[in-house]
């Protein structure tokens, strides 16, 4: 069914949750605002959007080997607000799961502002090219740019990227019912990722 932005943006305003997370809701609940919100509580979403501003100091660097060849690995590290939750089991699975996201989807960034803007334009370019030789007007044209260049993003943003375990969800979800779960801001703050025999300079890493 079509959910309206009206909606959308009042459950957002009642749950401080995501757009995105707002309206796979609203949809998964036929519109219903109520179901949707409840939804969104019992997932751990609208308890996570209260949390993120809070100040994330403590965390683990995690590191992942692929066991098969060892031949690619990760290390990434993730905050959270205490050194007890840094330690619960929880806190752990979570970090060996974006691990292994990262090693299996190889992403260039965590957020989308993290990835150069030589790097975007540069898709902008190549995406601009392909359409204009397709004979496309320049309204459509643009359209479609736009178009590839989020799907760009959903590819190459971690948190934007569909998460390897549940295809139902991305990764920002993910880390939105982590959240929920265990009571306190989590942030992914950078990662690199190691392939033998890759170019040193092949595989982009938000490791400021």
């Amino acid at each position: 069914m079509q959910i309206s932005a009206a909606k959308v943006k009042e459950l957002r305003d009642k749950t401080g949750a995501g757009m995105m997370d707002c309206k796979k809701a609203l949809t998964e609940t036929d519109g219903d605002l109520n179901k949707a919100l409840d939804a969104l509580r019992a997932k751990g979403i609208a308890k996570a959007e209260k949390k993120s501003g809070r100040a994330v100091k403590e965390g683990i660097v995690y590191s992942y080997i692929h066991p098969i060849g060892k031949k690619l690995g990760v290390l990434v590290e993730i905050n959270c607000e205490t050194d007890f939750v840094a330690k619960t089991d929880n806190f752990v699975k979570f970090a060996e799961d974006v691990a292994m996201q990262i090693a299996a989807m190889n992403p260039k960034a965590v957020t989308r502002e993290e990835i150069s803007p030589d790097v975007v334009e540069r898709e902008k370019a190549v995406y601009k090219e392909q359409v204009l030789n397709q004979g496309k007007p320049e309204h459509i044209a643009d359209r479609i740019i736009t178009g590839k260049l989020e799907k760009f993003f959903k590819e190459n943003v971690l948190l934007e990227q569909e998460f390897f375990k549940d295809s139902d969800k991305n990764v920002e979800t993910y880390l939105k019912e982590t959240i929920g779960k265990l009571g306190e801001n989590i942030s992914i703050a950078r990662f690199v990722r190691f392939e033998v025999g890759a170019d040193a300079g092949a595989d982009d890493a938000s490791d400021d």
